[in-house]
């Protein structure tokens, strides 16, 4: 008797051995890396596939969404052309922001997120793009399908958050945040990084 086709015999590696989703883009699967209780900074080691700690947060900012990547996506040379004044892709998966209506306190969980928007942020000269979406399943967010429909005051919470997530006490931010753009931008930028991975890895 075989195993059935969903049953993995070892834990898969969140980046490589997870989907994009099967609707992408507009739904992608998400691995979630740190929630808005985490004063430390979580990252998926990209060797083994377990959390690691990366470092304590040196400011008092806190995520302000659930924070993770989109599996089987990578920042490199496409990613970068959709960042004119970015020198390279970082070189990491797609970062991917969720909102939800009830809280999750915990990471390493998989969820299915509707794309709404996304972050253009340089980060060191790097592109580092931060996808904006919902918890495809939350019905208090149903009607949110694009950026406009998200309250403002949010969305300058996630800009806030991400201008100063790295900021070191006594020296200047190396972060910028270049806009904040639509769902169709999104898209754009999630096929570019599938693109980027298939490139990268086959």
């Amino acid at each position: 008797m075989g195993f059935p086709k969903s049953f993995y015999r070892w834990r898969p590696h969140p980046w490589h051995g997870l989907e994009v989703g099967e609707d992408q883009p507009r739904i992608v699967n998400a691995y979630i890396e740190m929630t808005p209780f985490d004063a430390v900074q979580y990252e998926v080691d990209k060797t083994t596939g377990y959390l690691r700690v990366d470092r304590p947060q040196l400011t008092s900012s806190m995520p302000p969404t659930l924070y993770g990547f989109i599996p089987q996506t990578y920042c490199a040379d496409r990613v970068k052309a959709l960042s004119p004044k970015s020198k390279q892709g970082d070189g990491d998966p797609l970062d991917i922001c969720v909102i939800t209506e009830r809280p999750i306190n915990r990471g390493e969980v998989i969820l299915k997120a509707r794309v709404i928007g996304g972050i253009q942020m340089i980060d060191n000269g790097e592109a580092d793009d931060k996808i904006i979406a919902i918890l495809d399943n939350d019905p208090f967010w149903s009607h949110a399908n694009d950026l406009e429909d998200m309250p403002a005051p949010l969305l300058e919470r996630l800009r806030h958050y991400f201008e100063t997530y790295k900021l070191v006490p006594g020296h200047l931010s190396d972060v910028t945040i270049e806009s904040i753009y639509g769902r169709e931008q999104a898209y754009t930028v999630i096929k570019a990084s599938m693109e980027d991975y298939t490139e990268e890895y086959g």
